[in-house]
């Protein structure tokens, strides 16, 4: 089995609806429960795991997972009861006979002499016995016609095919657990920026509410910040619904139920990855799919040559020996040793459609490992640009944050001013929130595209290696 690492998590939080008279009070109670409110109402409280810590505790706990191990003791151990079949078997046997035997010998020249005796011709010789008959027996194939080679060889096939899906179900699972892993952390930084959005939206409604008092602002202005801070609101609630859903589906794949809270932060590695030539290449060579692909069309091959052995002759060596001599009957020998030919003439199975369908499995795995390539090479193809995309919208998004920050500083200053509306104030602070929140997205966008570039190149053992090379991070 490849090397992996592991992980850590975190719970979500809840709060009551807010409403237009109390939101700042809600607020201020959001702040002092924090962003992980929800853990509260749980039994214990949530596990904190850094990715490497969470991956490893998925390995550890998948059912998947290890049900394909199980799989593949399942057929080392096939593989290995299949590794001795040219050794001899020897078998004891031991019967318990009760028989009657009746002999008669014909008295020829002498029968007119024994008439005068009373004697009958023939003689009649009548015995009741009961016997123990102890024998070893010990048979040797010499020759098979190649179906000891070929049956070894779909046990190795059987197992390569048992470790590629073991292989392909942790790949799969550890996708998963990235998607889920990295997804809680957008949600976390989701709500973070909506809960920032809307207390900077229900300070605004305060200082329109008291330039209203003074004079110095109109009362539809005060109307379009407060739609503004209810909108702000409900994405507020969506985003801790989304939180939770997230907090749920992480907990499980871990088998957390307390939940789990991920310290590990979204990230991209500001350089361009590896050129895309390398991950195609790699993934034609180590891919689970191909290699038990592979595998089956190895059984299929096997399989042919155990069906073309059936129509060939075998040859077997043999030896018998008989523990108890005295009391065997008279046609048993002490000890036999002897060579045995066998061919089946006539079976009730057609063994020329058994070799055509072996053959047509074989063709299956072929035809099914060359669509498997070209669906690799557009994944691994898709998934590069992908990532790639998502670093460069991570990268312009660094300097949109920037510009916003100081659209929305210049705009509280002008709006104090006479020198902008309400409404402008309004589209800063949102712009701010829109801006960080795409930056979140694309860092997790990066992320699971790279999780699925290295998944579909056979790499998924890798990933650790990239989260170690991160050089920015989602604060």
């Amino acid at each position: 089995m490849r090397d992996f690492r592991y992980v850590r998590n975190e719970g979500g939080r809840r709060m009551a609806g807010l409403r237009r008279a109390g939101f700042a009070a809600a607020l201020s109670l959001a702040a002092s429960l924090g962003t992980w409110g929800l853990a509260a109402a749980q039994e214990a409280e949530p596990v904190s795991l850094d990715y490497f810590a969470a991956q490893q505790r998925f390995l550890d706990r998948s059912d998947a997972i290890e049900a394909a191990g199980a799989n593949v003791r399942s057929r080392e151990a096939q593989e290995q009861s299949v590794r001795h079949l040219r050794r001899p078997d020897v078998d004891l046997e031991v019967q318990l006979l009760e028989y009657q035997k009746t002999l008669y010998l014909p008295l020829g020249s002498l029968a007119p002499v024994a008439g005068q005796f009373g004697i009958a011709d023939p003689l009649r010789f009548k015995q009741e016995m009961t016997v123990t008959r102890p024998i070893a027996t010990a048979t040797l194939p010499l020759y098979t016609g190649g179906q000891i080679d070929a049956t070894r060889a779909g046990a190795r096939a059987q197992l390569n095919a048992a470790k590629a899906e073991r292989d392909l179900a942790t790949d799969t699972g550890l996708s998963q657990l990235v998607q889920a892993y990295y997804g809680q952390q957008l949600a976390e930084r989701a709500l973070g920026v909506r809960r920032d959005v809307l207390a900077g939206l229900e300070r605004h409604v305060s200082d329109v509410a008291r330039l209203e008092q003074e004079g110095f602002a109109s009362r539809a202005q005060l109307l379009q910040a407060e739609v503004a801070r209810d909108e702000a609101a409900r994405e507020y609630q969506n985003a801790i619904a989304a939180l939770a859903t997230a907090n749920a589906s992480l907990a499980g794949l871990l088998r957390s139920p307390s939940g789990v809270r991920p310290v590990s932060p979204l990230f991209i590695i500001s350089k361009p990855l590896e050129p895309l030539e390398e991950f195609t290449a790699v993934s034609l060579r180590q891919h689970p799919q191909l290699r038990r692909l592979g595998a089956v069309r190895d059984e299929a091959a096997a399989g042919i040559r155990i069906e073309e052995a059936k129509r060939k002759p075998q040859v077997y060596g043999f030896a018998q020996y008989n523990f108890a001599p005295r009391d065997a009957l008279l046609t048993d020998p002490d000890w036999t040793l002897g060579v045995g030919f066998r061919y089946k003439f006539l079976s009730g199975v057609d063994r020329g459609a058994s070799i055509d369908a072996a053959r047509q499995t074989a063709a299956q795995a072929l035809a099914g490992a060359r669509e498997t390539e070209t669906q690799i090479g557009i994944g691994v193809t898709k998934a590069w640009f992908e990532v790639d995309a998502a670093r460069r919208s991570f990268l312009l998004l660094e300097s949109a944050i920037v510009s916003a920050q100081e659209n929305l500083r210049l705009q509280s200053i002008a709006y104090r001013e006479q020198q902008a509306t309400s409404l402008d104030v309004v589209d800063a602070q949102l712009g701010i929130g829109r801006a960080r929140i795409q930056q979140a997205q694309a860092a997790y966008d990066y992320v699971t595209a790279l999780a699925d570039l290295l998944s579909v190149s056979g790499q998924m053992d890798r990933m650790a290696d990239y989260v170690n090379r991160a050089d920015r991070i989602v604060p």
